[in-house]
């Protein structure tokens, strides 16, 4: 069974020498002996965010397909300088490779640089640094710029010209999430929209009271766009909540979560853009592993940008309730 497994995660890296990969600074190698030990870290901003839920449980899929150790790791908010020492402290406690949360393009540029030079092969996943040069081997995640480049699109039958437009973030300072916005507004360029940018917070149901404030402050807003799974919540949420009122609001969003989907379902969000964060804990573990123990080299994966709505949620809904979706 064992022989299998790892047999079925080669042909999986064969398949993705394909995509075009990154040049490593040193092939690895380790001893089947040695190969059997190998301890892999996550690193995340805000690790115990109900987001990352699906990318743990395909960290924990791939590693125990791969018989390999793999721990979920990070800070307990957004705190870029604390992430980064993890990196440091995970490199210094033995671990063999490391997935990390690029959220910022310029910050982790040193420490991931460090851990390379140090033997630990670094990968990104869920958000990555392209904008600036970046020692990382590889990243799983959503192109995020094209994503939301994708939402403004969906949403132009429902924008009218020089309309007023709310945009949603859970957290300041995530390139992702103003990745999306820049995309977002780039995909409703031609609608000259007036923009208003709302920073929630990681509650959705004290970010809810949040929205309703900025609409109380700004009635003319009818479009609200969110940037990530907390804020977009937090707006449905706010639209369910205060539907007595007779207004109508077009929103729409990023990210899964049971609730957003029950949003959609009734009718008070559009539609949510999918970024399949199963993947982004799966492959990671896959390519590490198979670069530690083969030298088979990480390669980017692009996880998706699926758009959810009222055609197509009802399929999702199980999935995310098992943490795959």
């Amino acid at each position: 069974m064992r022989t299998n497994m790892v047999g079925s995660a080669m042909f999986v890296s064969a398949a993705l020498l394909m995509c075009g990969c990154h040049s490593p600074n040193s092939i690895q190698g380790h001893s089947a002996q040695d190969a059997q030990s190998l301890r892999l870290a996550f690193i995340a901003c805000s690790a115990d965010a109900a987001f990352f839920e699906p990318v743990k449980k395909g960290m924990r899929d791939a590693a125990e397909m791969l018989k390999v150790q793999s721990d979920f790791l990070g800070t307990k908010g957004v705190d870029i300088p604390a992430q980064v020492q993890m990196v440091r402290q995970a490199v210094r406690a033995g671990y063999d490779g490391i997935a990390l949360n690029i959220i910022d393009p310029c910050a982790f540029d040193g420490v991931i640089q460090a851990a390379i030079d140090a033997g630990v092969p670094v990968v990104g996943f869920n958000v990555d640094d392209q904008a600036t040069p970046n020692a990382r081997l590889s990243s799983v995640n959503q192109r995020l710029y094209e994503a939301g480049k994708s939402l403004g699109k969906y949403m132009l039958p429902f924008v009218a010209d020089h309309a007023h437009v709310l945009v949603t973030m859970h957290d300041e300072g995530i390139s992702a999430l103003e990745d999306r916005l820049h995309g977002i507004q780039e995909g409703l360029g031609q609608k000259n929209v007036q923009w208003k940018i709302l920073i929630t917070g990681n509650n959705p149901l004290p970010g809810a009271e949040k929205v309703a404030e900025a609409l109380k402050e700004n009635p003319d807003i009818r479009v609200i766009l969110g940037t990530g799974q907390a804020d977009t919540e937090a707006v449905g949420r706010m639209i369910e909540k205060k539907n007595h009122a007779g207004k109508e609001y077009r929103a729409a969003g990023f990210d899964l979560s049971p609730k957003t989907l029950q949003l959609i379902q009734d009718g008070y969000l559009l539609c949510t853009i999918d970024q399949q964060p199963y993947l982004q804990g799966f492959y990671p573990v896959v390519q590490l592993t198979q670069y530690l123990r083969y030298g088979l080299m990480p390669c980017n994966i692009d996880t998706g940008a699926a758009i959810i709505d009222m055609s197509n949620v009802k399929d999702v809904v199980k999935l995310t309730r098992q943490n795959i979706r």
